[in-house]
Protein backbone atom coordinates (compact mmCIF):
# COMPACT_ATOMS: atom_id res chain seq x y z
CA UNK A 1 0.00 0.00 0.00
CA UNK A 2 2.58 2.58 0.48
CA UNK A 3 4.06 2.20 -2.98
CA UNK A 4 0.50 2.80 -3.98
CA UNK A 5 0.04 5.65 -2.00
CA UNK A 6 3.37 7.27 -3.60
CA UNK A 7 2.37 6.44 -6.98
CA UNK A 8 -0.59 8.04 -6.06
CA UNK A 9 0.74 11.17 -5.00
CA UNK A 10 3.09 11.28 -7.93
CA UNK A 11 -0.07 11.45 -9.77
CA UNK A 12 -1.45 13.69 -7.60
CA UNK A 13 1.51 16.24 -8.82
CA UNK A 14 1.35 15.45 -11.78
CA UNK A 15 -2.27 16.94 -12.56
CA UNK A 16 -1.77 20.04 -10.60
CA UNK A 17 1.21 20.72 -12.64
CA UNK A 18 -1.15 20.01 -15.99
CA UNK A 19 -3.54 22.69 -14.15
CA UNK A 20 -0.55 25.39 -15.24
CA UNK A 21 -0.57 24.53 -18.32
CA UNK A 22 -4.48 24.22 -18.90
CA UNK A 23 -4.80 27.58 -17.23
CA UNK A 24 -2.34 28.74 -19.94
CA UNK A 25 -4.20 26.94 -22.83
CA UNK A 26 -7.12 28.75 -21.58
CA UNK A 27 -5.46 32.15 -21.08
CA UNK A 28 -3.51 32.13 -25.04
CA UNK A 29 -6.51 30.58 -27.07
CA UNK A 30 -7.51 32.71 -29.19
CA UNK A 31 -10.15 33.60 -30.00
CA UNK A 32 -11.36 32.73 -26.23
CA UNK A 33 -14.37 30.79 -26.39
CA UNK A 34 -16.45 29.06 -23.60
CA UNK A 35 -14.29 26.32 -24.31
CA UNK A 36 -11.24 27.59 -23.56
CA UNK A 37 -10.84 26.73 -20.16
CA UNK A 38 -12.66 22.97 -20.32
CA UNK A 39 -9.53 20.87 -19.50
CA UNK A 40 -8.22 23.29 -16.58
CA UNK A 41 -12.13 23.05 -15.16
CA UNK A 42 -12.52 19.41 -15.92
CA UNK A 43 -9.35 18.44 -14.51
CA UNK A 44 -9.82 20.92 -11.57
CA UNK A 45 -13.21 19.52 -10.58
CA UNK A 46 -13.25 15.73 -11.35
CA UNK A 47 -9.44 14.55 -11.65
CA UNK A 48 -7.68 16.33 -8.62
CA UNK A 49 -10.63 15.47 -6.52
CA UNK A 50 -10.58 11.95 -8.03
CA UNK A 51 -6.80 11.27 -6.98
CA UNK A 52 -7.15 13.06 -3.73
CA UNK A 53 -9.49 11.41 -2.26
CA UNK A 54 -7.24 8.05 -3.78
CA UNK A 55 -4.20 9.42 -2.06
CA UNK A 56 -6.29 9.97 1.40
CA UNK A 57 -7.76 6.35 1.12
CA UNK A 58 -3.50 4.66 0.19
CA UNK A 59 -2.41 6.83 3.13
CA UNK A 60 -4.50 5.71 5.53
CA UNK A 61 -4.08 2.04 4.29
CA UNK A 62 -0.42 2.63 4.22
CA UNK A 63 -0.87 3.09 8.13
CA UNK A 64 0.39 7.03 7.52
CA UNK A 65 0.81 9.17 10.52
CA UNK A 66 -2.37 11.12 11.28
CA UNK A 67 -1.10 14.53 10.06
CA UNK A 68 0.13 13.32 6.96
CA UNK A 69 -3.03 11.88 6.43
CA UNK A 70 -5.02 15.13 6.74
CA UNK A 71 -2.24 16.58 4.90
CA UNK A 72 -3.39 14.65 1.56
CA UNK A 73 -6.92 15.73 2.43
CA UNK A 74 -6.33 18.90 2.72
CA UNK A 75 -6.05 19.59 -1.38
CA UNK A 76 -9.52 18.67 -1.57
CA UNK A 77 -10.69 21.62 0.61
CA UNK A 78 -8.41 23.69 -1.29
CA UNK A 79 -10.35 22.55 -4.99
CA UNK A 80 -13.50 24.06 -2.89
CA UNK A 81 -11.84 27.13 -1.93
CA UNK A 82 -10.41 27.10 -6.04
CA UNK A 83 -14.24 27.05 -7.52
CA UNK A 84 -15.22 29.72 -5.09
CA UNK A 85 -12.46 32.11 -5.99
CA UNK A 86 -13.21 31.77 -9.69
CA UNK A 87 -16.78 31.85 -9.28
CA UNK A 88 -16.23 35.05 -6.83
CA UNK A 89 -14.14 36.28 -9.73
CA UNK A 90 -16.29 35.72 -12.84
CA UNK A 91 -19.20 37.18 -10.86
CA UNK A 92 -17.77 40.43 -10.18
CA UNK A 93 -17.54 41.98 -13.71
CA UNK A 94 -18.98 45.73 -14.44
CA UNK A 95 -22.29 46.76 -16.26
CA UNK A 96 -20.59 45.91 -19.49
CA UNK A 97 -18.96 42.75 -18.73
CA UNK A 98 -15.48 43.41 -18.36
CA UNK A 99 -13.35 42.60 -15.32
CA UNK A 100 -13.22 44.78 -12.28
CA UNK A 101 -10.05 45.64 -10.40
CA UNK A 102 -11.30 43.38 -7.21
CA UNK A 103 -12.55 40.59 -10.08
CA UNK A 104 -8.59 40.67 -10.91
CA UNK A 105 -7.60 40.62 -7.64
CA UNK A 106 -9.66 37.62 -6.58
CA UNK A 107 -8.35 36.16 -9.97
CA UNK A 108 -4.54 36.55 -8.53
CA UNK A 109 -5.80 34.67 -5.25
CA UNK A 110 -7.08 31.34 -7.35
CA UNK A 111 -3.78 31.25 -8.83
CA UNK A 112 -1.61 31.72 -5.70
CA UNK A 113 -4.24 28.69 -3.96
CA UNK A 114 -3.09 26.44 -6.64
CA UNK A 115 0.56 27.00 -5.37
CA UNK A 116 -0.40 26.64 -2.08
CA UNK A 117 -2.12 23.34 -3.51
CA UNK A 118 0.63 22.05 -5.58
CA UNK A 119 2.92 22.69 -2.09
CA UNK A 120 0.68 20.64 -0.05
CA UNK A 121 0.22 17.91 -2.57
CA UNK A 122 4.56 18.37 -2.79
CA UNK A 123 4.67 17.47 1.16
CA UNK A 124 2.55 14.65 0.88
CA UNK A 125 4.53 13.20 -1.94
CA UNK A 126 7.72 13.40 0.16
CA UNK A 127 6.09 12.12 3.12
CA UNK A 128 4.55 9.09 0.97
CA UNK A 129 7.91 8.50 -0.54
CA UNK A 130 9.63 8.57 3.47
CA UNK A 131 6.88 6.40 4.57
CA UNK A 132 7.72 4.20 1.30
CA UNK A 133 11.38 4.21 1.99
CA UNK A 134 12.78 0.53 3.53
CA UNK A 135 13.49 0.93 7.45
CA UNK A 136 17.25 0.25 8.13
CA UNK A 137 17.93 -2.95 9.89
CA UNK A 138 17.90 -2.41 13.86
CA UNK A 139 21.47 -2.66 15.12
CA UNK A 140 20.75 -4.46 18.79
CA UNK A 141 23.71 -5.20 20.54
CA UNK A 142 24.31 -8.60 21.15
CA UNK A 143 23.76 -10.12 24.47
CA UNK A 144 26.74 -10.77 26.15
CA UNK A 145 27.12 -14.14 28.50
CA UNK A 146 27.58 -14.54 31.90
CA UNK A 147 31.31 -14.70 32.83
CA UNK A 148 32.34 -13.81 29.38
CA UNK A 149 34.56 -10.18 28.55
CA UNK A 150 32.31 -7.64 27.17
Amino acid sequence: MRKLFVVVSVLSLAAFALQFVFAAVGAFTKPAGDGAYTLHSVTGMAVIPVLTLLTVLFAALARAPGRLVGLAALPLGLVVVQALLAALANGTTDAAGASTPFGLTIGGLHAVNGIVAVHVVVNVLRGARQLARPEPAATTPVAVREGEPA
